[in-house]
């Protein structure tokens, strides 16, 4: 696979659109940062970071040896790329691969998840933070999850001889219809990407009408898939439920990436159904850490007893009827739905518009979400098709889900059987990807002398 060379000169006539996006930065900066001032303050956000946000001061790589920079917004990005790192740290021994994040949160699990890798804050779009830390990063290609277009970063890799390669990419009809109203201005961003890998056909003609050429467009489906976990018998999954104390007799509902008010509302549905099926337990697992503490109160004000996951060291003994399990942890979750006979994926009764509901559908749960799922979409459309969840819409329904699944548990784990198979049965894109982007990498005896301005 060859791509075209993208020499400097191109990009001549680009400055003027470098110091005015530069310029609109500052502005927006300048508005919001009472706002940001304000948040750190009452929840410890927006802390760190900002030598590598502002400035580009980024750790500087060593040697010359083929570099992958890997860009992941948040947790559920970092998640994504768990595998694709793993997969090419073993296609390409030799390579150095580098991690960026924008999010505390994301920072956290992706520290704790790659180790072995460099792991810093991805500069924002200003130009001369993005230029030093290209300097500093001199990668090969730069590989951008779902969707995360930023002109100057886009710009300058390209500047610098880097691809750029757009993974798992995913463009909504609500974000289409946003960018084509500034086509004009974003088209040439659109066109400096070296490969778009998209999740589906629908995806690579929204890429392609905003000025993707046809031939940098591959559709090689979704790496959630690939991301899903289907084992329940896995070892860090049997430690949760030895940890947690759920028996074989007992129901476990979790409600997972959750936000207000599904909390409440599961913790309402809960207190109803508990009297009347003693064996259902419930584990709450909210999206965002800052409200493990709010959460807590909830639990408590709703008269049930609570048991904090970061407090379990060593085994429970038992997991009474009235104790709310409450998971007050990063990164976890995706092993905790392996303990789920009945699963709750939150962000879909508000408008952040879904979480990953591939992860319980691969335990084989039987999954339910709410109706504002926006941003699954298509995964939401195919589990529907086959059957394999179930959309809430409100409290009440949510209680008819969980009572159903309870009484009839043979149609439940038809469900979630249903749900697995589609799931295992979506796989394979990571592959795909994995291929694409080592073609991109030129072997360690042909590396050129880059990125010296």
């Amino acid at each position: 696979m060859c791509f075209r060379p993208v020499r400097v000169a191109e990009y001549g006539k680009d400055a003027e659109m470098t110091y005015l996006l530069n310029i609109v930065y500052l502005l927006v900066a300048i508005v919001v940062s009472p706002i940001l001032v304000w948040r750190s303050v009452q929840t410890g956000k927006y802390r760190s970071g900002w030598s590598a946000k502002l400035f580009g001061n980024v750790p500087s790589r060593d040697g010359d040896a083929p570099c992958a920079w890997l860009h992941a917004v948040s947790v559920g990005e970092v998640n994504l790329l768990t595998n694709v790192v793993k997969r090419l740290a073993q296609a390409r021994p030799d390579m150095q691969i580098v991690i960026s994040t924008t999010t505390a949160t994301g920072m956290q699990l992706a520290r704790s998840r790659f180790p072995d890798h460099c792991v810093f804050y991805c500069p924002l779009d200003f130009s001369w933070a993005v230029r030093r830390a290209f300097r500093r990063i001199r990668p090969n290609v730069l590989v951008l999850s779902e969707l995360e277009l930023w002109p100057n970063l886009i710009c300058i890799a390209r500047q610098k001889q880097s691809e750029v390669v757009v993974l798992n990419a995913r463009l909504s009809e609500r974000s289409f219809r946003g960018y084509r109203r500034v086509a004009s201005l974003l088209r040439p961003t659109f066109r400096r990407l070296s490969l778009v890998l998209a999740q589906d056909e629908t995806y690579a003609r929204r890429f392609l009408q905003l000025g993707v050429d046809h031939s940098r467009i591959r559709v090689t489906g979704s790496i959630k898939f690939d991301g899903a976990r289907t084992d329940r018998h896995a070892p860090d999954v049997i430690a949760l439920r030895k940890l947690s104390a759920a028996s074989k007799d007992q129901i476990v509902w979790i409600a997972g990436s959750t936000q207000s008010p599904e909390e409440r509302i599961a913790l309402d549905v809960y207190r109803r159904l508990s009297s009347r099926f003693p064996q259902l337990r419930l584990v709450l697992v909210p999206r965002h850490p800052e409200r493990f503490h709010a959460v807590a109160d909830q639990v408590v004000g709703a008269g049930m007893k609570l048991r904090r996951r970061s407090e379990l060291q060593t085994p429970a003994e038992s997991w009474p009827s009235d104790t709310v399990l409450l998971v007050d942890t990063i990164g976890e979750l995706g092993c905790w739905w392996g303990l789920a006979d009945i699963a709750f994926v939150g962000g879909s009764m508000g408008s952040r518009g879904g979480q990953n509901m591939l992860e319980p559908a691969g335990f084989g749960a039987a999954v339910s979400f709410g109706p504002n799922t926006k941003n699954f979409r298509d995964i939401v459309a195919q589990l529907l098709a086959a059957d394999a969840a179930t959309v809430v819409n409100d409290k009440a329904a949510m209680e008819q889900f969980v009572s159903n699944c309870i009484e009839n548990p043979v149609a439940r784990r038809q469900q979630g059987q249903r749900a697995q198979v589609l799931v295992v049965g979506g796989q394979g894109a990571i592959d795909r990807t994995i291929s694409v982007i080592e073609q991109m990498l030129p072997p360690v005896q042909s590396i050129p002398a880059r990125h010296a301005a």
